[in-house]
């Protein structure tokens, strides 16, 4: 086990953004840098969501319409405007579990 994170580390430096000088230069290349925080994220996924089920109605719209849907290109939007749902819905129940974990700890 101790050769195995031994030849972790040893490769640690050659990976790209992993060395101390990647890190440092990083952190130096200026404020614009900073990552946004979790809350800009997560409204940005749900608007993405949103689109994609605005493009799962359009497709079965389109597809009872008769207007040059096929049904396979309806079962793909939905699906996809499904699945991201359901991801958006794990991530938000995982982030209120970690909350709900931080806030029952005792000081």
């Amino acid at each position: 086990m101790v050769s195995a994170i031994d030849s972790m580390t040893a490769a640690a430096p050659t990976l790209p953004g992993l060395s101390s000088a990647g890190a440092g230069s990083a952190l130096s290349a200026g404020a614009s840098a900073q990552p946004a925080p979790f809350s800009e994220l997560f409204a940005d996924v749900v608007g993405q969501v949103n689109q994609l089920e605005d493009q799962a109605h359009a497709a079965v719209q389109g597809l009872m319409t008769g207007s040059g849907v096929d049904v396979h290109q309806a079962m793909i939007a939905t699906q996809k405007a499904s699945m991201a749902f359901e991801l958006a819905l794990a991530v938000r129940n995982k982030a209120v579990q970690a909350y709900q974990q931080v806030i029952g700890m005792q000081f």
